[in-house]
């Protein structure tokens, strides 16, 4: 196919699109969304706000009227805090089929291990491993974000968000060109392992400790601003990710530089279609899901039978 061919067939979509500037509106939307929706359960939360403000209501404590839902109710509900689900009931029965959206909201990053911190070389440093099609040799020398839930003793639970705005961030290190020679020889790959993605937290000693002086010192810090023990780690969820805003693309301004697009993009997208969805002629189901980086699997995945036990509820 030649280029004109090819231009021909599929068009630029600045070429078919005849409101720029309601184009650059609807993505600052999109782009605060992004910054608001680092994680799974940020996403699902925020997807679930949006929707509330929309007028849906929660079909988990949505009394039907007569016992029967009636065509243009909204309905949303959460599962885990990672799965969101919207229905906006039609004119024809479920018998007659319904329309469906399905995106994923959880994106490649790294997750803290159970036990993650440990000093070596008087550095603090954080164990993690990746999650989904990481390309490890981004993520060196990379300003990084924690993100995630922590269940303390007692059942209280907290969200974490530490590395935006004026937060101070982690990093995973990386060496210097002139100690690299090793390094540059290997393929891109091979120059930075999954056990070489290890974030740096904090360098400065504990007073008057001798044994793991930098480790100390960074729980000491954790239980004085947080509150947050040792052992509050082994269980927590804290997932690293890039930290800072969306930012425009290109002197023109022309795309969006964040982290998450995949597949956020189409979670948003989606969300806003159905939001603005009133009484269509069959149902309309929206189903943003997890664990698509990782095979779809779990009870939140779509090899569940969560589309169906929500269909029939």
């Amino acid at each position: 196919m030649s280029r004109y061919e090819w231009e021909a067939e599929y068009p630029l979509v600045w070429d078919r699109c005849g409101d720029r500037e309601a184009v650059m509106a609807f993505a600052e939307g999109y782009k605060l969304f992004l910054d608001q929706c680092k994680t799974e359960r940020e996403a699902a939360d925020r997807a679930a706000a949006m929707a509330r403000d929309a007028g849906f209501c929660n079909m988990d404590l949505f009394p039907p009227s007569g016992g029967t839902l009636k065509p243009g109710e909204r309905l949303y509900t959460l599962r885990q805090n990672k799965v969101a689900a919207f229905f906006v009931l039609g004119r024809k029965p479920l018998t007659e089929g319904m329309r469906i959206i399905c995106a994923h909201l959880d994106s490649p990053r790294l997750d803290l291990r159970p036990d993650p911190l440990y000093e070596a070389g008087e550095l603090a440093l954080m164990k993690t491993h990746y999650y989904g099609g990481v390309k490890k040799y981004q993520w060196a020398a990379l300003p990084l974000a924690l993100h995630g839930v922590i269940v303390k003793k007692g059942g209280q639970r907290m969200t974490i968000s530490i590395g935006e705005e004026t937060d101070p961030v982690v990093y995973i290190s990386d060496l210097p060109k002139h100690l690299s020679a090793q390094q540059s020889r290997q393929t891109m790959a091979e120059g930075i392992g999954g056990e070489d993605l290890n974030i740096l937290v904090g360098s400065i000693p504990l007073e008057g400790e001798e044994r793991e002086p930098a480790r100390r010192y960074i729980l000491k810090l954790l239980y004085q601003k947080y509150g947050v023990t040792e052992k509050d780690l082994t269980s927590a969820e804290l997932e690293i990710v890039p930290a800072g805003r969306a930012r425009d693309g290109g002197l023109d301004r022309s795309m969006v530089v964040a982290y998450g697009q995949d597949d956020r993009v189409c979670a948003y997208t989606a969300l806003q279609a159905i939001l603005r969805t009133q009484v269509p002629e069959h149902t309309s189901l929206l189903l943003l899901v997890d664990k698509e980086e990782v095979g779809s699997q779990g009870a939140t995945g779509m090899k569940s039978r969560l589309m169906e036990n929500l269909t029939a509820q």
